[in-house]
């Protein structure tokens, strides 16, 4: 009873969340309009923080790795 209890608990705070920032209580956003609402501040912060080239770096030792 106390598992149903904390899971109650939790979605509440969540709708509470979403009303006091004037978003829907539900999460009825698209998964495209989430790309496109995080998409330019990653690109930013790959630039900014060098990013790119971590990425890159991973990348070409994983396809080492699988030896192609």
């Amino acid at each position: 009873m106390a598992d149903i209890f904390g899971r109650t608990a939790v979605r509440t705070q969540g709708r509470r969340a979403a009303s006091a920032f004037g978003g829907p209580p539900s999460g009825s956003r698209h998964p495209l309009v989430a790309v496109a609402m995080v998409l330019p501040l990653a690109v930013l912060l790959a630039v900014v923080f060098g990013g790119w080239e971590a990425v890159m770096t991973q990348a070409s030792s994983v396809v080492g790795m699988l030896g192609r």
